[in-house]
């Protein structure tokens, strides 16, 4: 028998739903304005739907934290979408607290959730102990010896960058997208150190493969920081019904990425099987760890004799590792030298400098240690990464109610003295890598000069910086510090080596007319040609020694 929507039963479960509707949104609204955070100062928002989000991102050069900082001081709150508060902070002590106890402060639960659902439970995904059991598994894959062996691919690639350059250069000075031909740089070597596969980037007559085209799809599709859409699927799930038309492209993207990749890990497997068949082995050994690319480290490391079998990791999660690859290691290391690029090709007496220290050493192909055996190379990529960090900010989320420790006590808005900020389960803490590596406190009055030689005697300050190298946040700190930075690091010194000796850069448009935006990572673009998206026009002249 149908049901009226005036009977009992039914008029009954609407009233249910709408008096849990109101519930949710009186405990939301309690949640918002009752937070202990609302003592401290801070930016009026200018939407109640975006909060300040809108006005951050509009911003150029991410400088709106360092404006609020001088106005508000070391701690204050800005709004995120419907005016949920978060913790802006440049106490060291917070910073470490947060890092250190990663899995009281994750990242935020709707980006947890949708990066798991597009690209697996790679180890930029996972929590607590499933983050552990992979990050332990993957250790040996990141270690300084790994990497040695991995350097043949990066001077290999950066020398195919610079052989095409040279072919471009050769009726003259020409202007080049270096941000463009970066990119294609490192999307081949993390193809091929990452899991032993050729994109072929870099070949001017190729077309893209499969996955190649499956990756860039997946991120041109990627939400804006601003899009309130991830934040609503994660808030009420019903609307995971209702996938937007990005969602639906990026999800089509990683089903291509899972099949390839699932392709990727299986010959891989098979090989590394087929190998211990012919040696006679019964299992893999710890001296048996060595191999040309990571995934394939990752896989013996896997299989080795002495990891428990509840403690192996899944098909899953081992395929889920090859989009973490890509993500970490390919747009930020070209993005972190196009930066370098940028700021040597202002200052040619600098440019200068370094190539001399370059050419000093008598070979094309240098090897790890010959690389970080440079200090002016090392000083440079230094600057870089604080000035210019990829990276702008990070924000995690607090899992239960918490004390932070303060290094000073601080004022509130009322007046009133602090020894020590609470902060509710749920609240956000933004953790601003640029307004820390741009803070006058911190590194002196030419903070925001680009200075590699204060690298020789850097301020005692920035030794409470809790990052995992240079005393940086550029890699972040605590356990889940970037696990690839020596690779992203050498990779960039292997770059910049056979590049600077090969050319002089000059900036081929005025310095006016370079845009710097962060979406999410921070890129340049062109002012004047905003409908080419993200570049860096740089002059190139073949150098030639005097």
């Amino acid at each position: 028998m149908a049901l009226s929507i005036t009977s009992p039963d039914v008029l009954a479960v609407l009233f249910a739903g709408f008096a849990y509707g109101l519930w949710r949104i009186y405990r939301f609204l309690v949640f918002v304005n009752r937070t202990p955070l609302r003592v401290l100062p801070g930016p009026p928002a200018q939407s109640w739907i975006h909060g300040n989000l809108k006005q951050l991102v509009s911003e150029e050069n991410h400088v709106l934290p360092d404006k609020w900082f001088r106005q508000y001081g070391k701690h204050f709150i800005d709004r995120e979408f419907f005016m949920i508060p978060r913790l802006w902070t440049l106490d060291p002590r917070i910073i470490q607290h947060v890092l250190t106890h990663s899995v009281d402060y994750p990242r935020p639960e709707e980006n947890r959730k949708n990066f798991k659902e597009i690209l697996g439970r790679g180890l930029i995904f996972v929590q607590g102990e499933e983050h552990r059991l992979q990050r332990r598994i993957l250790n040996p894959a990141f270690g300084p010896a790994q990497v040695r062996d991995l350097t043949e691919i990066f001077v290999q690639k950066a020398i195919e960058l610079r052989n095409i350059w040279i072919t471009a250069t050769q009726a003259g000075p020409t202007q080049v997208n270096v941000s463009k031909d970066l990119s294609r740089m490192t999307l081949d070597v993390i193809g091929l150190a990452g899991f032993g596969y050729d994109f072929n980037a870099l070949d001017p007559s190729g077309k893209p493969n499969e996955l190649s085209m499956a990756f860039q799809k997946l991120f041109s599709n990627a939400a804006p920081i601003s899009s309130v859409w991830p934040f609503l699927r994660t808030l009420i799930p019903l609307l995971k019904l209702f996938p937007s038309k990005r969602l639906t492209a990026a999800l089509e993207s990683s089903a291509t990425l899972r099949r390839v990749g699932t392709q990727i890990v299986a010959e891989r497997k098979a090989a590394i099987l087929r190998e211990m068949s012919e040696k006679h082995q019964d299992g893999v050994e710890r001296k048996d760890l060595k191999s040309r690319d990571l995934l394939t480290l990752l896989i013996k490391a896997n299989m080795a004799k002495d990891v428990p079998e509840d403690q192996r990791l899944s098909d899953a999660d081992v395929l889920g590792q090859i989009p973490t690859f890509l993500i970490a290691g390919h747009e930020t290391t070209s993005t972190a030298t196009t930066w370098a690029l940028y700021a040597l090709s202002q200052r040619p007496a600098m440019q200068q400098k370094l190539r001399d220290e370059l050419l000093s050493v008598p070979t094309d192909t240098p090897t790890m240690n010959e690389l970080m055996a440079l200090p002016y190379l090392d000083h440079v990529v230094h600057e870089t990464l604080r000035l210019h960090s990829p990276i702008t900010m990070l924000v995690r989320e607090a899992q239960h109610d918490d004390v932070l420790p303060l290094s000073e006590p601080f004022t509130d808005r009322f007046g009133k003295m602090h020894n020590e900020i609470r902060i509710a389960k749920g609240n956000r803490v933004v953790l601003p890598v640029m307004a820390l590596h741009r803070s006058k406190e911190i590194w002196g009055e030419d903070a925001l000069e680009f200075k590699p030689e204060r690298w020789e005697q850097p301020p005692e300050a920035i030794s409470a910086i809790p990052g995992v190298w240079g005393h940086l946040l550029t890699f972040i700190g605590g356990p889940r510090a970037c696990i690839g930075y020596r690779f992203s690091l050498v990779e960039i010194k292997a770059l910049l080596f056979t590049l600077i000796r090969a050319f002089q850069f000059e900036l081929g448009v005025p310095f006016e007319d370079i845009l710097i935006k962060t979406a999410p990572l921070q890129r340049p673009s062109v002012r004047s040609a905003p409908e080419k998206g993200f570049q860096l026009p740089l002059l190139l002249k073949p150098y030639k020694a005097a």
